[in-house]
């Protein structure tokens, strides 16, 4: 009887065991099944948008012939467009890696000069960053056999990350050796950048893994190293890294190069490794025609309209056009992140300010954050701009404090209608406000408001001369926290405090020159609260449209 359950009982086990492992193997099967249709997808996804991209290189190409007075588009266009078959191409090859559909096609020629040459293609995204940039072969010529295509992508991979995540004038190294048999080359590429936590470098060859590792605020599709790990192996070869924080990060890959390492259908043999850079589309000889000290030398640019806006973007290209289209309109000035932009707003009268969010040192969320929290400026309007198009997103920019919110890729037009709202509304409640005030002609008491400001003028007026007074002196003399005074001055005068004291030192400094026009500017900078002349001639061309000296000699030529 004991054994008769005993056998039910191992019966009914092995039938369970059976229903799990066949669930199981059915999961798996579902689970590889949906990879590989995601991956059929992604295929023909990618070939549908390359299809119009190359239509557009065409058109643009067709353009420059037709109207070739405007070349720095056309150049821009085609980079932009170069960019995108890049990481489509590079989508694909996941996706063929992925479904076991990748091939070697292995050519012979000069290894060494091929990887040279193809790493010196790349020193424009060095250059971006001020690192300096080194590429060595020892020894300098070597023929062996290997697929360009692979090592383009593998090279191009390995040296963006290094410049991605590397420090401002670091350094990215790429050092090509051989072995004693002269059969195998070893690439190492190394960086001084902020290096990859241990805990990290399980990950680091999977997809998706898009570089947080780095503590960097950079962005990418995530498949970079994914693919670089594949094709390596794939070429029959080996890739390690090692890597400390903040010292930096070392990648070491070993091919074989000798004919018999691949099979006979991986070998090309009637053609050579060529080394014309217009031949391979995927290394982009010049990763960007602006270079950024030249966008931001517009800053110093003459302004003519009323009203000026900040512009904070990392891109270069994208700035440069935005500084084009809208300085028909606007007064531009241009920053490449929120620590350069915070710095422009303590300099510059800003009007409203465009951001972009993801950006290196100091992104735009935390731009608007510092901004929004500082009595001065909280009430400079903020425009973000995104790539991302999660509802979160929206939802911590609106939070902190952002006036709107748009979403990449966006018309300028749009941009321009939104900047327009913003500015006519707070224009239109200023005007509405004076309206208000105007219309009380009758002989009247003052309200407590008006007490309050002209207390504020008088205290700033008893220490005119005093180049230390400032936010905080005000508001100890006024009884008030900073913060109070701050949102006392901005609901009646709708200025900061810093702007109401400077106004009251740039209105008597006007005054006293008018009975005056022979007082010394620095005279004149000094009873008005001025420690540095030349701060104070800043300052009264900001206010008043002119230089103090120009103001002074007008009022000569009066008398």
């Amino acid at each position: 009887m004991n054994l008769y359950l005993l056998l039910n009982l191992a019966s009914v086990v092995v039938i369970i065991i059976l229903i799990f492992l066949g669930r199981l193997i059915y999961m798996r099967g579902k689970r590889l099944r949906e990879k590989l249709y995601m991956g059929y997808v992604f295929t023909n996804i990618t070939h549908e948008l390359l299809t119009p991209l190359t239509v557009l290189s065409a058109s643009v190409d067709k353009m420059r012939e037709e109207v070739p007075q405007m070349s720095h588009d056309y150049d821009l266009m085609q980079i932009n467009i170069q960019r995108m078959v890049r990481m489509l191409q590079q989508i694909l090859e996941t996706s063929k890696s992925q479904a076991g559909e990748l091939k070697l096609l292995c050519a012979q020629g000069d290894v060494m000069r091929y990887i040279r040459e193809t790493a010196q293609y790349l020193e424009p995204l060095i250059a971006k960053k001020k690192m300096k940039y080194t590429i060595e072969c020892h020894p300098e010529s070597m023929i062996g056999w290997i697929d360009t295509d692979k090592l383009d992508k593998i090279i191009y991979n390995l040296v963006s990350n290094a410049a991605k995540y590397c420090r401002e004038n670091g350094e990215v190294n790429v050092i090509v050796t051989t072995n004693d048999n002269y059969d195998r080359i070893r690439i190492v590429v190394s960086d001084t950048g902020f290096g990859i936590p241990k805990d990290k470098m399980k990950t680091l060859f999977r997809r998706f893994q898009d570089g947080e590792y780095r503590q960097n605020k950079n962005i990418g599709t995530g498949l970079g190293l994914a693919l670089t790990h594949d094709l390596v192996h794939l070429h029959r070869g080996t890739i390690k890294c090692k890597s400390e924080i903040d010292k930096g990060t070392i990648f070491t890959i070993e091919l074989p190069i000798n004919k018999e390492a691949y099979t006979p259908d991986q070998i090309y043999e009637d053609h050579q490794i060529t080394f014309e850079s217009s031949k391979n589309p995927y290394i982009e000889q010049k990763e960007s025609q602006t270079d950024f000290d030249a966008v931001l030398n517009l800053n110093e640019l003459p302004h003519e309209h009323s009203t000026s806006l900040l512009i904070v973007e990392d891109n270069p290209d994208l700035l440069m056009l935005m500084h084009q289209l809208m300085s028909t309109y606007y007064n531009i000035y241009i920053a490449t992140n929120g620590f350069e932009a915070l710095e422009i707003i303590q300099d510059k009268q800003i009007d409203l300010i465009i951001s972009d969010v993801m950006m290196p040192e100091m992104d735009g969320f935390e731009f608007t954050r510092q901004l929004k929290n500082d009595p001065d400026y909280a009430h400079l309007p903020i425009i973000l701009l995104t790539a991302k198009r999660e509802m979160d997103d929206e939802q911590r920019a609106l939070l902190l404090g952002a006036d709107d919110y748009l979403t990449k890729p966006f018309k300028l037009k749009e941009l321009k209608i939104r900047v327009d709202n913003i500015i006519q509304n707070r224009k239109r409640a200023r005007t509405e406000n004076k309206a208000e005030e105007s219309q009380e002609e009758e002989p009247r008491e003052l309200t407590p408001d008006e007490l309050f400001l002209q207390r504020a003028r008088q205290m700033v007026f008893d220490h005119l001369d005093d180049d230390d007074y400032d936010r905080d002196a005000l508001a100890s003399d006024m009884g008030a926290s900073a913060s109070t005074l701050y949102n006392k001055l901005r609901a009646i005068a709708n200025v900061n405090v810093t702007t109401f004291i400077r106004g009251i030192r740039m209105d008597e400094a006007k005054r006293i020159a008018t009975e005056n026009p022979e007082i010394r500017i620095s005279d004149l900078a000094y009873r008005v609260g001025f420690r540095d002349p030349r701060y104070f001639s800043t300052t009264f061309k900001k206010h008043f449209g002119m230089q103090p000296t120009e103001f002074l000699d007008s009022l000569r030529q009066k008398k």
